[in-house]
């Protein structure tokens, strides 16, 4: 009894540690972004205000990729756009503008995607001029030599030779000549969606061989506004060939030198958020550097890009490089369409799948599924954990089976109490004895449990990162299952004319789910230990606090799963003929105690 009285105190401490890592850290990045989010809708414009400065500059002619801004960046964005020659991008998905500067993508908004569930709020902000104070773009460029001439860096001017307009019809052609007589073309196209398409055809008619190499970078002068969290990475991102992927943190790069995974001729790389993503796919038939840096000087900067080994182009000869440039929205079935059509491997780990990949991902498909037939990310999550309990049906009827069993061997374990007391050493040989003669496995009911938390895990990471269940509805008041319910017991749900503060935001779902907690744990008797007693009672009511800041969509599951587990339990214990404890254990539990004689 005693070791059981240890174990439940440390679930306890254990517990009071989420709760602490909940209300600490959790809890004030929600409120954070709540606030930044009502703050942007009133004044969208806020969003957008910059600093001044120049275009990012970066020589070409040094065998080193440019590495990002001078100081500077006063200027807001609009005014920074207006600066430069551009050629308009529209596309069902995209809108925005190339800077013929660069050649650089530096004017990007996702059209499907609002600020807030309200669609009347501004529509999402990639890319910002390098002026701008949220400057954030991809370029791509060449290092040459005298040999070569000027080659195209950040600071060419392209010249438009076909395309007004960029759309999945018509793509731009741009051109650029340099003293030497190497002529560079670039074709830029794009699809439906988010992914950029640049090719570039090199003539050299200088009459001399020339040597060059090719470069891209993704850089970026702000990182998110809102600090990620453990179950999520955030910043640079890249799947370099043979030394496969490779995540780095911002703090990282800020604290030591530039990270250099190796060479390769195959991959991709660049900066990831939670929901958007910015990635380039170097020309994979020469060998290129990969690079993850950051740059305090002037502006501090943060930059993903690569350098490639030169390549000599004969007089009169001309060579084509491609790559491709995703910009936009991490949507599951768009990034696995990608890697599948365009051959980019392991593309798919663009979105942060976790540990349990293997659970993670296939749960998401089963929960997409359903929502392309039912229209509902909520029901998909109520069907989705239907078949999670089918699935896991044969292990908890054998855990609940083992407990129906222990129930009916009770009275023998209470008179193997009596008959050796104090004894543990003989008290235990012969509750052994006992369960081999009634051919019970006293630790068979754990094991459902242990395999489930990785299924739950699983979920919370589908619900946490998936672009799909932003802003995804349920019914009623539950508009974003990525959010917490917004609703409150302190205000009577709204009832009452003030606001709550976001601590103490215990929603309508997290009441249910913890009341669902509560009836499957009376499903059995209440602990003889009073410590263990005092968890069994406490331990809903502490999950209702510490789940009502989690996810709204995760919330919904756990209080379905523990109906579903209720029922489940119930059928499994009467086919045992053993009898089900809820009635009597609530009845007890309210009704008034004898009072002890005097």
């Amino acid at each position: 009894m005693e070791n059981n009285r240890n174990y439940f105190v440390a679930i306890a401490l254990s517990v009071l540690i989420l709760i602490a890592w909940q209300f600490v850290y959790i809890n004030p990045k929600i409120e954070k972004e709540r606030i930044a989010a009502e703050q942007t809708q009133a004044n969208p414009a806020a969003g957008n205000q910059t600093t001044a400065g120049q275009t990012a500059t970066g020589q070409t002619t040094t065998g080193q990729t440019p590495a990002g801004a001078v100081p500077g960046g006063n200027e807001n964005r609009e005014q920074a756009i207006a600066k430069s020659a551009r050629v308009t991008i529209d596309t069902p998905a995209l809108s925005g503008s190339i800077n013929l500067t660069g050649a650089r993508l530096d004017d990007l908004k996702l059209k499907e995607y609002h600020e807030t569930v309200d669609d009347k709020s501004p529509i999402i902000t990639l890319f910002s001029p390098a002026d701008s104070k949220d400057g954030y773009f991809t370029e791509l460029g060449y290092i040459g030599n005298e040999a070569s001439g000027t080659v195209p860096g950040p600071a060419t001017v392209w010249s438009v030779k076909s395309g007004e307009k960029l759309t999945p019809a018509t793509p731009v052609v741009l051109t650029f000549t340099n003293e030497k007589g190497v002529d560079f073309t670039r074709t830029i196209s794009v699809d439906e969606h988010f992914m950029f398409q640049i090719t570039d055809t090199i003539n050299n008619g200088s009459g001399a061989p020339v040597s060059l190499s090719s470069y891209g970078r993704v850089t970026r002068f702000n990182k998110p506004t809102t600090p990620s969290i453990y179950v999520l990475h955030e910043g640079f991102i890249g799947v370099i060939g043979e030394h496969g992927l490779n995540e780095v943190a911002y703090g990282k790069v800020e604290d030591e030198a530039p990270i250099q995974p190796g060479k390769t001729t195959t991959g991709w790389l660049g900066i990831t958020d939670k929901y958007w993503a910015a990635t380039i796919v170097p020309p994979q038939a020469t060998p290129y550097e990969a690079k993850f840096a950051h740059f305090p000087d002037g502006r501090p900067r943060y930059q993903a890009d690569y350098k490639q080994d030169a390549i000599t182009i004969a007089p009169g000869q001309s060579t084509d490089l491609k790559a491709l440039v995703f910009a936009g929205a991490k949507q599951v079935p768009l990034v696995d369409g990608y890697e599948k059509s365009y051959s980019i491997p392991q593309f798919d780990l663009l979105i942060d799948w976790g540990w349990f990949y293997f659970i993670t991902k296939p749960m998401f498909k089963l929960m997409d599924f359903f929502f392309r037939y039912f229209g509902n990310f909520g029901v998909a999550i109520l069907l989705t954990t239907i078949v999670v309990k089918a699935l896991f049906f044969p292990l908890a009827s054998k855990q609940y089976a083992s407990m129906a069993n222990m129930k009916k061997v009770q009275p023998k374990m209470e008179e193997l109490k009596k008959k050796h007391g104090d004894d543990r050493m003989a008290l235990q040989q012969a509750m052994m004895q006992l369960y081999k003669e009634e051919k019970i496995n006293p630790i068979a009911g754990c094991w459902p449990i242990l395999l489930q938390i990785p299924v739950f895990f699983a979920l919370y990471k589908v619900i946490y990162v998936t672009i799909e269940m932003r802003h995804a509805p349920f019914f009623g008041w539950i508009q974003d299952l990525s959010a917490p319910d917004p609703t409150s017991i302190f205000n009577l749900f709204g009832l009452l004319p003030f606001e709550v503060p976001h601590m103490l935001l215990i929603g309508v779902w997290p009441l249910i789910m913890g009341v669902t907690m509560f009836l499957q744990m009376r499903m059995n008797p209440t602990p003889p230990d009073p410590t263990q007693a005092m968890l069994f009672t406490w331990m809903p009511v502490v999950f209702t606090f510490m789940l009502a800041s989690f996810p709204a969509g995760l919330v919904i599951y756990w209080a379905w799963n523990n109906t579903l587990s209720i029922a489940q339990q119930a059928v499994i214990m009467r086919r045992h003929g053993v009898k089900v404890e809820l009635f009597d254990n609530l009845k007890g539990l309210f009704s008034r105690k004898p009072k002890p004689a005097e």
